[in-house]
């Protein structure tokens, strides 16, 4: 399984015979013209930094046959704008519990509906959570943000035990403090087995799953 990571919460995940996008957001660097098929689209949720509608369109437009799997609010909110989106997930694709986590009070708002998603029994993609109880070998976490914290992210990782570790939802820290903060979140996953991959943006790298 080969996998590049564009920034943010966006990853491409690649294998023999499917491409798949998660979360092409506005923090990501994606452009359509980094790939050379595309076979699904996966949008945890309805946050600019985890949907572009503009990118969307263009991954579309390139792509005309590619599925779209997000929440009912997202398909309905796609759908507005002429791009077709389903809620339940194509074959080899399962949805999890992974609720965002509330933002009050530094966003005053709820949170939206999110969906967590199993990618071809290997990867496991949460969007912004940290309150998720399952996950396959490769574990998409979010190591910052907002609503959570790194801390929060090492007991989660610690506690799912996934085989591998890719950091998403980084945008927020500068290349200095990503690449310091990587280091330290490699040591500490290692001294429990786990792999930590220290992505870097635009790079693919590949993982035995």
């Amino acid at each position: 399984m080969k996998i590049t990571k564009f920034a943010h919460a966006c990853l491409v995940v690649e294998t023999s015979d499917r491409v798949a996008v998660f979360d092409p957001g506005v923090y990501s660097s994606l452009t359509p013209g980094d790939l050379r098929r595309l076979n699904d689209i996966f949008i945890t949720h309805n946050h600019a930094d985890h949907m572009d509608v503009d990118l969307i369109k263009r991954l579309v437009e390139k792509f005309p046959n590619v599925r779209i799997t997000s929440t009912p609010e997202i398909v309905e909110q796609l759908q507005k704008e002429g791009v077709t989106a389903a809620s339940e997930p194509p074959q080899g694709v399962s949805l999890f519990a992974s609720p965002h986590e509330f933002i009050r009070p530094y966003i005053p708002v709820d949170p939206p509906q999110e969906i967590g998603v199993h990618y071809l029994d290997a990867l496991s993609h949460p969007g912004d959570s940290h309150s998720f109880k399952e996950t396959k070998p490769v574990l998409a976490l979010p190591v910052q943000a907002p609503w959570g914290s790194t801390v929060a992210a090492v007991r989660l990782g610690i506690a799912l035990k996934p085989k591998y570790i890719v950091p998403i939802h980084d945008w927020h820290w500068s290349d200095e403090a990503r690449k310091s903060m990587y280091a330290q979140l490699e040591t500490a996953f290692a001294e429990h087995g786990i792999t930590f991959i220290q992505a870097v943006n635009g790079e693919p790298f590949e993982l035995e799953v």
